[in-house]
This record gives structure tokens, C-alpha cells and sequence, in this order.
């Protein structure tokens, strides 16, 4: 079989190559802790993930997982209340699970995402669109660890929440461009999914402002180091959206935090 560039990603955009059931992507700097996750998740969860196969030099070799990837312009799918239902229970055994892994000593964590916080489980740290499998329009498998560390769940949820609600202004074209009029109630349709504690939701605003903050760091560092994939996306419009975002959020605080505490 042919190679096939996987599209998809900013980080390692046009890095990731499938041959057959194998994918080779760009080896993280601490794939030692990564591949001991993800053998722990194959092995004792039910929590699907790619597991390692190979390490190169310069690349890691794991398992294609089959199913489908939304990718832009995305597929109705989606926003479906049936994949934020699935994806809801999908990071919440994925968490319960990490509470169960003996973290090795010596792990070493990316701190690009990490909750400034800490936390008891392994957050994910960056469930969007591109890194969930779906089968028959439903949540089925994770992929891409790079940024995971720990933290709590309701950072994980915040994260998440950031790309699938999306929680964002409904006129900026991330939510206009998938026709999405509501997204507080998908919001709390996500949160009920998963489970959320009420601590954790009485927490919620304050998170998921904090990660919003730090992604803006995270991406305008990446530009201005000259990484292509963020060069492409970063510029005086993408800075105005993240503007409007967070003062969006900022003004649906009370109304985020009703519905999220709503019986």
C-alpha cells in the first residue's frame, strides 16, 4: 500500500503518514511516558487509543485506528448531539481510567495545555475535532497524547468543550460555519454526558477562560518560533476572534453557569 499523508493538525501538519495499519508521525520528546500510557489503556481500559509499535529515530510507528475524522468543512456528524454524548462518556472513562495507571517515576509531561492546577487524573489536553475517531457517528477512540499531563477533569472538559460545543461567540465562524445556535445547552448536554461534579461546574467559567488564555499564548509562541502550521493561522484577524471569544464567554458567564447548575 502506497503511503498516505493523514491530514488534519497544526503541530505535525503534513508530518503523519499512514502505510497499511501503521501510522509513522514526528517522535514527542517524551514518548517513554506516552507509550507507557497508552499500552496501560490497550491493556487495562476500555479505552481505545493507538498503541505504539515502533520507535525510529526521529518517528514513532502505532497502530491506525480506523473510523472516521471530521475535518474541515465539517461533516454534519460532527455536531451531532449523539457524538457530544458519546465524546462525553468517551473522556470520562478515559479519565476514571488514568486513576487507575501507576504513573511511572521519572514521566515526563508536556506543558503546552497542562492545568496550571495539576490534578489526580491524566487530561488529554487536546480532544478537538481532528483527534477523535468516530464509527456510525459516535465518539470511538483518542488519538494523538502529545499535550497530555496531569490534571483535573474539568480542565480536560474545558479543553474539549473549547473545540466541540464550540464555546464561542455564535458569530464567529467557528460556530456560524457549523450552524450552531445554542451553544450553552450543548454545552450542559456535554457536561451531563461526561458526568461533571457540581464543584467542577460551579468551576467552569474561570477554566475554561484560563485555557483559553493560555491557548492564545501557546499558538501566537508557536508563530512568532516560526512553526509553519501556525504561521498559516496566526495573524491580526485570529487575534481580534480570540478577543471576541473570550469577551463572549466572559458575558454568558452568569448564563454558562445557570444552565450547568440547572437541576
Amino acid at each position: 500500500m502506497d503511503p498516505e499523508v493523514l491530514p488534519g493538525g497544526l503541530a505535525n501538519a503534513g508530518s503523519v503518514v499512514r502505510t497499511g495499519p501503521h501510522v509513522r508521525r514526528p517522535l514527542p520528546g517524551n514518548a517513554t511516558t506516552l507509550h507507557a500510557l497508552l499500552r496501560f489503556l490497550r491493556a487495562s481500559s476500555d479505552v481505545e487509543a493507538p498503541v505504539p509499535i515502533a520507535v525510529e529515530e526521529h518517528a514513532e510507528v502505532v497502530e491506525y485506528l480506523p473510523g472516521d475524522v471530521g475535518l474541515p468543512p465539517y461533516p454534519g456528524w460532527v455536531n451531532s448531539d449523539r457524538m457530544l454524548e458519546t465524546l462525553g462518556g468517551l473522556l470520562r472513562r478515559f479519565h476514571d481510567a488514568t486513576t487507575r495507571w501507576e504513573i511511572p517515576p521519572g514521566a515526563a509531561w508536556s506543558q503546552a495545555f497542562a492545568d496550571p492546577a495539576g490534578g489526580p487524573v491524566i487530561c488529554h489536553n487536546d480532544v478537538c475535532i481532528e483527534n477523535v475517531v468516530a464509527r456510525d457517528a459516535a465518539a470511538a477512540a483518542l488519538l494523538d497524547f502529545d499535550f497530555a499531563a496531569p490534571g483535573r477533569r474539568v480542565w480536560d472538559v474545558a479543553q474539549a468543550a473549547r473545540y466541540w460545543i464550540p464555546l464561542t461567540d455564535p458569530e464567529l465562524p467557528a460556530a456560524a460555519d457549523r450552524d450552531v445556535l445554542d451553544p450553552i445547552g450543548r454545552l450542559r448536554r456535554f457536561a451531563d454526558a461526561y458526568g461533571l461534579g457540581t464543584g467542577a461546574r460551579r468551576q467552569f467559567v474561570e477554566v475554561v477562560l484560563e485555557a483559553e488564555q493560555g491557548a492564545r499564548r501557546f499558538v501566537a509562541g508557536e508563530a512568532a518560533r516560526g512553526v509553519p502550521g501556525f504561521t498559516a493561522v496566526w495573524d491580526e484577524a485570529a487575534v481580534r476572534r480570540f478577543d471576541q471569544k473570550i469577551a463572549w464567554i466572559e458575558s454568558q458567564a452568569d448564563a454558562i453557569a445557570d444552565a450547568l447548575l440547572a437541576a
